[in-house]
């Protein structure tokens, strides 16, 4: 076990004057990637609303899957208070603009979850390890868990116990559960009433559920699986700092489609967890140019990060 590694600061990585500027917050900068997101979004559905042909719409299940992602991308950054300096202002926007549109609701629960990842990073009590523990796997089994995503199974799962949740316990009184869903999910359902008035407004009120419901339970289950085997998933030391984390090289259909908001950069980003998403890329640049590209658990893209995840041998036959 390389104790070492474990301890392993920010400063070893990077200068005081570095770390000063990655961690600059921009506000500009962070509400521009929630503006564009939702622009995406619009955009995909405006062009659906006039085209509303299986050439337009399918590419759009892709796109607002990688869209509703990027909303729990840049809340990713908000968990860690990366959006704005004003947290009531910071969590405002996590909850109403990135997380009720979907079944989300306040940020805290999530940044008191995901901070104890960064603190435990693939160590036994990381709470996120049983997500990258059973890699590398079989392609058969990746097979099996690719359809379950695409076929709406892994959604419709998850959804279900997320709602269920929302109405508290079972021996609860009626009245109390029905109240406490109510608070929780009111709020989401009357977004989402919003958005099925404005296709029916439009005269395509099914859009909704096949540019909104579809895209959520398949293409974003799909590749929230991808991003989670890229970050964790078969890396070569669970103790070194950088062989614990993998950054994955993304070109420009991957970013669209698969990791938006500079999300691949996952390995700089827990070196400095500090870091606001739009300097990533500096961050790896600088940890490139003093030289510890050869340390660093890297794939040039996510096929190849895939190749390697998905290598386990099949089992012999009985």
């Amino acid at each position: 076990m390389h104790a070492m590694a474990i301890l392993e600061k920010p400063t070893d990585f990077f200068s005081r004057d570095e770390i000063a500027d990655l961690r600059r917050l921009s506000p500009w900068r962070s509400a521009w990637l929630v503006v564009h997101c939702w622009c995406v979004i619009l955009a995909t559905w405006a062009a659906a609303v006039i085209w509303p042909y299986p050439w337009v719409i399918i590419p759009g299940i892709f796109i607002i899957g990688g869209r509703q992602l990027g909303l729990g991308i840049i809340g990713h950054d908000g968990a860690h208070h990366l959006l704005f300096k004003n947290h009531r202002l910071n969590d405002w926007v996590c909850e109403w603009l990135l997380n009720r549109p979907l079944l989300g609701a306040s940020i805290v629960p999530y940044r008191t979850y995901h901070l104890n990842h960064h603190r435990f990073t693939q160590q036994p009590n990381d709470p996120d390890l049983p997500l990258s523990a059973p890699f590398p796997i079989t392609k058969s089994s990746f097979r099996r868990k690719a359809i379950r995503d695409l076929t709406g199974r892994t959604g419709y799962s998850q959804k279900a116990a997320a709602i269920k949740a929302a109405f508290g316990k079972p021996g609860d009184a009626t009245a109390s559960r029905i109240a406490q869903g109510v608070r929780r999910l009111g709020p989401n359902v009357a977004i989402n009433a919003v958005f099925v008035a404005g296709f029916a407004w439009a005269g395509h009120w099914y859009l909704y559920l096949l540019l909104w419901v579809v895209p959520e339970l398949t293409w974003h289950m799909f590749i929230s699986r991808i991003r989670n085997i890229g970050e964790h998933g078969a890396v070569p030391d669970n103790d070194d700092r950088l062989r614990n984390t993998r950054t994955t090289h993304a070109g420009f259909l991957e970013r669209a489609l698969i990791a938006p908001y500079f999300v691949n950069y996952h390995l700089e980003h827990h070196l400095l967890v500090s870091c606001p998403c739009y300097r990533l890329p500096r961050a790896h640049a600088l940890l490139i140019k003093k030289g510890f590209g050869p340390r660093m658990e890297t794939k040039p893209n996510y096929l190849a990060m895939l190749r390697h995840a998905v290598s386990r041998p099949e089992p012999a036959a009985a």
